[in-house]
């Protein structure tokens, strides 16, 4: 009778064990700092993430992502997934945090806790020079002798019928051909996610103009985390807070997203 006891007991730990497998779950900001170790999920895009000639990663993300682990006092371990898996890493507990250049949707904040805001991304404009030398307002370029270049099924192609209606649209496959459109004159300006309508700009400070002081459209980004863990997204804001008052965020911000510094050191190092 013993034995069968001690059978039947061993049976129902196996398939509850069979039952319980799954994901690995998430670990609470508690057991991160115990084992020493952060794991930061992001993708390559850059300059949110860069991959260098050497292997070595570089990019706005994985400053911020090395400067957060730092201020933990733990090591980093940066992942890299492509973009369409990186939320399916964090749920299944592979990694503890994304830092991506993730924007805060209703859709993704249903399988994941967003942190407050840490930067922006945003749809913005740039414009050939001498075809738009003479607008003075926004509401000048909406007219169909006004031809904007934007890139098929994007958030801007669905921007620009909101905000110029009227203006004749160009249709492009990629950012590359859409920005060789721009600079040959095919197309008057071209709406697109930055940073790359001011890297045209800066690229081209003679024919590119961004003429907006602000993008048409913004994007809040924030750091992404399992459900449950109030104590990791208390702290992650508190983090954001004080590395904004201390203009750390807006500095690195700065080099990555408005000047074209970073990618010259990347040439630099790859000769």
């Amino acid at each position: 009778m013993a034995l069968r006891f001690i059978r039947l007991f061993a049976g129902l730990c196996m398939l509850s064990g069979i039952l319980s497998a799954g994901p690995a779950a998430a670990r609470p900001l508690q057991q991160i700092l115990n084992e020493g170790v952060l794991r930061v999920g992001t993708t390559l895009a850059p300059p949110w993430a860069v991959r260098a000639a050497d292997g070595a990663l570089t990019g706005f993300e994985v400053d911020v992502a090395k400067q957060l682990a730092q201020d933990m006092g733990v090591r980093l371990d940066l992942q890299i997934y492509p973009w369409d898996r990186l939320i399916r890493g964090l749920e299944a507990g592979e990694v503890d945090l994304l830092a991506a250049g993730l924007s805060i949707t209703p859709a993704r904040a249903l399988h994941v806790n967003f942190s407050r805001p840490y930067t922006e991304g945003g749809i913005a404009l740039a414009t050939d020079r001498q075809a738009t030398a003479t607008v003075t307002d926004l509401a000048d370029l909406d007219t169909p002798d006004h031809t904007v270049g934007v890139i098929t099924g994007s958030v801007a192609e669905e921007l620009r019928q909101r905000v110029l209606p009227r203006s004749t649209a160009a249709l492009f496959a990629t950012a590359e051909l859409a920005s060789a459109a721009l600079l040959a004159g095919e197309v008057d300006s071209l709406l697109a996610e930055e940073p790359l309508p001011t890297y045209l700009a800066l690229e081209h400070p003679d024919r590119i103009d961004t003429p907006l002081a602000q993008p048409l459209l913004h994007r809040p980004i924030a750091f992404a985390i399992s459900k449950g863990d109030a104590d990791f997204l208390a702290f992650l804001d508190a983090w954001i807070a004080a590395r904004e008052a201390d203009t750390w965020l807006a500095t690195i911000h700065a080099y990555w997203f408005e000047t074209l510094h970073w990618r010259r050191a990347l040439d630099n190092a790859a000769r």
